[in-house]
């Protein structure tokens, strides 16, 4: 298991979906996990407090991160509390991102490019200065697996988690030599409360025959912040039970 012991870690929209799978996991591993909300308080809190009750260390903090001054905000209060943020998992999403072109609206774009891209940019931009003084840092980006298939009806998704996809990219050429690594998290369709048809169809579709979970996620994520993965920079990492497979 990847060792994060005392490495103080924010996940956004950490408190719920796959964003609670990431905390939980970095949590695990002795990370001090800032479980960032923007309206779900109820689910983070729950979320922390349960983690709490482990013995792990979690506390939620409030911020819209398509807002810088939030965002920086949020910052100060994490390093307050526990000091320089190491690990940045940009995690969260909202919008109506799925749909028939014809039917969607630029504001629907529009929230979807600012989740992908300028809430990646406040983010970075608030951890970047601590982590340059550190000479250290780990910053991983939740794409999709879609980014691959680029099925119809999903313009909307793709137009916010291609931005991610791009700037993750040249991101990790520009922070390497300051001992930064940038990677990426491509989930697949996974397991949610609701269990569908269409859930048992993409599980007999993929080579491990089942859906991943948000837990499946974060051991990917824990490893990508881990010192076991130290020497790895720029990589887009599917976890989708194999729908994805790349070759070198």
């Amino acid at each position: 298991m990847a060792d994060l012991q005392s490495k103080v870690a924010l996940v956004t929209g950490g408190g719920r979906g796959i964003g609670a799978g990431i905390s939980r996991q970095l949590a695990l591993r002795g990370a001090r996990v800032a479980v960032n909300y923007s309206s779900g308080r109820e689910a983070a809190d729950k979320l922390a407090q349960r983690l709490r009750s482990q013995g792990l260390q979690a506390e939620i903090f409030q911020a819209d991160v398509r807002e810088s001054l939030e965002v920086n905000r949020m910052r100060d209060e994490i390093a307050k509390r526990w000091g320089t943020i190491e690990i940045l998992v940009n995690n969260a999403i909202a919008g109506q991102n799925q749909g028939p072109f014809e039917e969607k609206s630029w504001e629907d774009y529009q929230t979807s490019i600012d989740f992908g891209l300028k809430a990646v940019w406040n983010t970075t931009h608030a951890v970047l200065d601590g982590m340059k003084r550190n000479k250290s840092g780990r910053i991983v980006n939740i794409v999709t697996e879609l980014w691959n298939f680029a099925p119809a009806h999903w313009s909307v998704y793709l137009a916010g988690k291609g931005s991610m996809v791009g700037v993750s990219r040249g991101l990790a050429d520009e922070l390497g030599p300051h001992g930064i690594t940038l990677n990426m998290v491509a989930p697949g369709w996974m397991l949610d409360d609701k269990h569908t048809q269409e859930d048992e169809g993409y599980a007999k579709g993929n080579p491990l025959r089942r859906q991943g979970t948000a837990d499946d996620i974060g051991r990917a994520v824990a490893f990508l912040a881990s010192d076991e993965a130290a020497f790895i920079t720029g990589a887009y990492l599917p976890v989708c039970g194999g729908r994805v497979r790349q070759s070198g």
